[in-house]
């Protein structure tokens, strides 16, 4: 599988292209990283150096790509945090020229905007046009909780909710162009405190799994999450499968994580668990 994988780049830590681009190689899959910007470290840490990268810039980089007259053999592009609001643009024009040559492939979105936690943390220019230009070409589409509210325009989804506002949410989605569409971060209401869950939606059903909930901030979870669901999406043909193999994977990421003390994604570490994930957590069928 060949991935184009349109995403921000970290020198140190793991987010981004940062953070996609090795699960995927470990699962054996080739993959042509373009950044969108190129930092010393994610924003979290409240202070960082490096460029936001032109759009032109990152247009650029895919037409080389593009000139290699590789792009029919191109299976999916994925995106990430785009850094200016005119790297949407970008994003779809490459989009429609993969497609144009592979009509087979498909665009996984990971709309990166906030979360419940901390709100919206990129330019307030970006969410709205994800909303309105980027989301309706895209076939995956990999919000957590608080993004999916805000695409949808449902605030409550801010907060803890019904399982069924959730899929509600997400057929909304999916009527805007996504076919599949998986929520991360998924808070329900009437949950244990202690679990968090992960509900992936299609036209053939909704699956939902649930694993406990590590007393820590991840940055890069979504990253590596859409990134995994993506190409077992890919491999395997089945969202639910994709969505227990992802699911794995990254609670043993985190797990390996929270154990080193460390606060960037232990990646390296738990790349086994990337490569042979441990199916222990239930994924349950909704309908």
């Amino acid at each position: 599988m060949r991935i184009l994988s349109i995403q921000s780049s970290v020198a140190y830590g793991h987010v981004g292209n940062s953070a996609a681009v090795f699960p995927l190689q470990r699962l054996g899959h080739e993959v042509w990283p373009v950044f969108t910007v190129h930092f010393s470290n994610h924003t979290g840490y409240g202070a960082w150096r490096g460029p936001l990268l032109d759009p032109a810039d990152v247009a650029e980089v895919i037409t080389g790509i593009e000139e290699r007259g590789v792009l029919a053999t191109c299976d999916a592009v994925l995106s990430g945090y785009q850094g200016s609001p005119a790297v949407a643009a970008v994003i779809v024009d490459a989009v429609k020229r993969v497609k144009a040559a592979n009509p087979a492939a498909t665009y996984t979105c990971d709309p990166v905007m906030g979360n419940a936690k901390s709100g919206c943390f990129v330019n307030p220019e970006i969410p709205p046009i994800i909303r309105s230009e980027v989301v309706p070409v895209a076939d995956i589409l990999t919000p957590n909780q608080f993004e999916l509210g805000f695409i949808t325009g449902r605030d409550s989804l801010s907060g803890p909710s019904p399982i069924e506002d959730v899929l509600s949410a997400a057929d909304a989605v999916r009527e805007m162009g996504p076919s599949t569409v998986l929520v991360t971060s998924v808070e329900r209401a009437g949950a244990p405190a202690d679990v968090i869950e992960m509900v992936a939606v299609t036209g053939d059903g909704a699956w939902i799994v649930q694993t406990p909930r590590l007393p820590m901030k991840a940055n890069g979870s979504g990253d590596i999450t859409a990134a995994l669901f993506t190409a077992h999406l890919h491999t395997t043909g089945s969202p639910a499968v994709a969505l227990g193999r992802t699911v794995a994977s990254v609670y043993d990421v985190l797990e390996a994580t929270l154990e080193s003390g460390e606060r960037e994604l232990r990646l390296i570490a738990a790349q086994d668990a990337i490569a042979v994930p441990d199916e222990r957590f239930e994924v349950e069928r909704l309908r």
